[in-house]
This record gives structure tokens, C-alpha cells and sequence, in this order.
């Protein structure tokens, strides 16, 4: 999701007296407002009409669905420039799409991207602030007991994943069926999308590897081999468009031999991971065992879920400044999952289960290069530190406090 706003100094709703939410969606029968010379106070005259007084400085305009329809996306510069002193913020998804298609006002917009619920805001949202708490704390590590209480209730949020209106329908009935309806809606509404504003792609292979992605997490990406119906190219294409429109994300191979990673960073070889952990479940089409609240979340889909959500969970708090270690010698390879930076450490990151010497890769990484202090594992068990191999052993849900709290971790 992306927001964007004609003022730079847009401040949130709750901070205006009165609020006018326009869903282009729902309001088709608007759409002729922003036809012929798009003057902004023409426009907010004919919507006084229809929702009342629209105070600059008191009114917070809200153009919720805004890539229905392109034409409002244009009037935004107006808005800016003509009328600076009314507040408006606009919304949308594959809004990338729609901008391909028009005059973007370059410069007359603050944009801010909105990523699903981590869980940490997850926890916060069913009311169970403490447990909250323990997540952002991994210098204070909890009793056993506590940490498998959390580790019992991330289950959940495999399932629900981090999409606000998925966790809503979760709140309100405990259901997960629910819950795979909302998902499954969310999907269409992605798809249907697709058809609407992007007619220069091949649509069967946007959907299909909009599936592949889903199913592949963390899979090194081979456009020749990603949807063999189709060609290197077209697959290569499909990706670009769902990485432009934040429905993956990609991650690139870099070298942990010094900072910054960027600089290190091989373009040519990267995993992809989808916008959240709920749909890529629901789009991948697994199947819920009866027995997964008592299952070990590392095996859950062959882990699949389990690096989905790590990787989901650093996006989010690092804004993409994300990588993976990937060594390719004559003879032997050696991946390790994720590479971040906090202030001048590189953090290789692992999510496996399992003890320290199963650990090749990461042991390999430590290695080969000993100016890396520690290597972070992630699986479903609790905190525990092996020194003398370099390694610490943390609960998967402690990855969302790793690059702000590193520093407070055990040496």
C-alpha cells in the first residue's frame, strides 16, 4: 500500500476536526469531477455539494482506491500548487501501475509506503500489548516459559499474516476460515488489477508468476526457469512489475567482506519474497494440518513459512536494506539467509532449527570472514548463546528488534 500527499507537511487524520473519505471504487459517479481543466477549487466546490464544508486546516480530504481512477492521481499537482493550504492524502495499491500510465507530478508529492502489520503492531492490534513488549526487548530475555508463550501465539500470525484487514476479520470472529476468505478476496482484487492497468504485459504469465513467487519464497530466482510456458524475458518482466508494485520484494547476494553491503551487492542473483506472509500461504495453496498449533514452526512447509516471515519482518524495519550470502567455489556452495547491517556490524542470519554444527554455511560465513562478531540463528526454540562457535540462538519472533536492539544483545 502507498499513500501519497499533495501537502509535504500532511499530518494524520485524527489531528483534523473533520475527515471526507472519497473511495474511487465505491464512487465511480465522481470520476467526472476530474474530467476538462482539473482546477482544484472547482473540484472541492462540487464535493461540498455531495459531503459538505471543506475547511483547509481543519478538512482532511481522503482519496482512498485513487488508481481507479488516474485522472485524480493528476489533479494532485493542482492541489499542491493552487490550493497548498487543504490538506489531502490519497491511497491506492499497484499505484506503480497506474503511474506508468499517466503524467506522474514529480515533486508535488510526499510518499509513504505502508507494509502489512508486523507482529509486533500484530500483537498490539488483539490486545496483547505486553506480549508486545517482550518482542521489542530481546536484551531482556524472557523465562523459557514466556518465550514459548510467544512463540505459540506467532502460529497465529502465520496463518493471518499482517494485512489490516485479515487481522480485523481475525479479531472479530477467531476464525481462520474467515480469515482464508479475506485473503482470498484480497488475492482477486490483485489480479483483477493486474487485467485493468498493466494491458502491455501477458496477463497468464503475471498470474502465474505471481503463484511461483508465492510458492518459491526464498527461492534464488532463474527467469528461464520460473514458468517454463514462457520465455526468459516475459518472466523477467512479470517479476520487475510485481517487485514495482511492492507485491514482492527482492533480495540480492552481497559479500559481508565490509560495509556498506550495497556496494557488494551482485544484481544478478537474488531470492524473492512476497508482500505478506498470510497471502503467500493462501496463494501457494497450502493446506492447514490439523495438527499445526502443536507442529514445530521451522517445519512448518518446510520452513518456507518460517523464512517468509523473517524476511517480511527485516523489510519492514530496515526498508529493504536486506541481502543474503550466497559462496560459489569449485568445490562446494554455501548460502547463509540474510545479511543486515546495525550501525558498523554485519549480521549474517540463519533460519533453521537444529544445534550449531549443523550449521555449515553460517560457520563457513564466520570463517572466512572474522571481523563478523556473531552469527544469529532463528528457530522455534528459545534464547541461548554458543561463544565459542560465534553463534546466538533466538526465537524467530526477536528478528523484528534486531537491527534497533543489537547493540543490547549479550556479548
Amino acid at each position: 500500500m502507498l499513500f501519497i500527499g499533495s501537502n509535504k507537511n500532511f499530518t494524520l487524520f485524527f489531528y483534523f476536526k473533520h475527515f471526507i473519505e472519497i473511495d474511487f471504487e465505491k464512487r465511480r459517479d465522481l470520476y467526472s469531477l476530474f474530467e476538462g481543466n482539473l482546477d482544484p477549487k472547482g473540484i472541492i466546490n462540487s464535493l461540498e455539494i455531495i459531503f459538505g464544508r471543506i475547511l483547509p486546516g481543519e478538512t482532511l480530504v481522503f482519496f482512498d482506491e485513487i488508481q481507479a481512477c488516474p485522472r485524480a492521481i493528476m489533479a494532485l499537482r493542482y492541489f499542491y500548487e493552487e490550493y497548498p493550504e487543504l490538506h489531502i492524502i490519497a491511497a491506492g495499491s499497484l499505484l506503480e501501475f497506474a503511474f506508468s500510465e499517466i503524467s506522474v507530478p514529480v515533486g508535488r508529492l510526499s510518499y509513504l509506503y505502508l507494509y502489512p502489520l508486523t507482529f509486533y503492531e500484530y500483537l498490539l492490534a488483539v490486545n496483547k500489548n505486553e506480549m508486545a513488549e517482550e518482542v521489542l526487548l530481546p536484551g531482556k530475555v524472557a523465562n523459557e516459559f514466556i518465550q514459548h508463550t510467544v512463540l505459540n501465539e506467532l502460529k497465529s500470525y502465520f496463518l493471518v499474516g499482517g494485512m489490516p484487514a485479515a487481522v480485523n476479520i481475525w479479531i472479530e470472529t477467531r476464525s481462520i476460515a474467515a480469515v482464508f476468505e479475506v485473503q482470498n478476496e484480497i488475492l482477486t482484487s490483485f489480479r483483477d488489477d493486474f487485467s485493468k492497468y498493466k494491458p502491455g504485459i501477458d496477463i497468464h504469465c503475471l498470474d502465474a508468476v505471481f503463484k511461483q513467487t508465492a510458492s518459491g519464497a526464498g527461492e534464488q530466482i532463474i527467469y528461464t526457469k520460473l514458468d517454463p510456458l514462457f520465455s526468459g524475458q516475459t518472466n523477467r518482466k512479470a517479476v520487475e512489475l510485481l517487485e514495482k508494485a511492492r507485491i514482492v520484494s527482492k533480495i540480492c547476494a552481497s559479500s559481508p567482506a565490509g560495509l556498506p553491503l550495497y556496494a557488494n551487492t551482485n544484481e544478478k542473483k537474488f531470492k524473492c519474497f512476497f508482500l505478506d506472509i498470510g497471502l503467500m500461504q493462501r496463494l501457494s495453496g497450502l493446506q492447514v494440518p490439523e495438527n499445526y498449533f502443536q507442529s514445530n514452526l521451522s517445519g512448518v512447509y518446510r520452513g518456507k513459512l518460517a523464512e517468509q516471515f523473517v524476511a517480511q519482518e527485516l523489510i519492514a524495519v530496515s526498508r529493504n536494506e536486506v541481502y543474503y550470502w550466497s559462496r560459489e567455489a569449485k568445490s562446494s556452495t554455501a548460502e547463509v539467509d540474510f545479511l543486515i547491517t546495525a550501525g558498523e556490524e554485519i549480521i549474517p542470519i540463519e533460519v533453521k532449527s537444529g544445534k550449531g554444527g549443523q550449521l555449515k554455511s553460517l560457520h563457513l560465513l564466520l570463517k572466512e570472514y572474522p571481523h563478523i562478531k556473531k552469527g544469529i540463528v532463528l528457530y522455534d526454540g528459545v534464547y541461548k548463546e554458543l561463544t565459542e562457535q560465534k553463534l546466538c540462538f533466538m526465537p524467530f519472533y526477536f528478528v523484528s528488534s534486531l537491527v534497533k536492539n543489537h547493540s543490547k544483545i549479550k556479548q
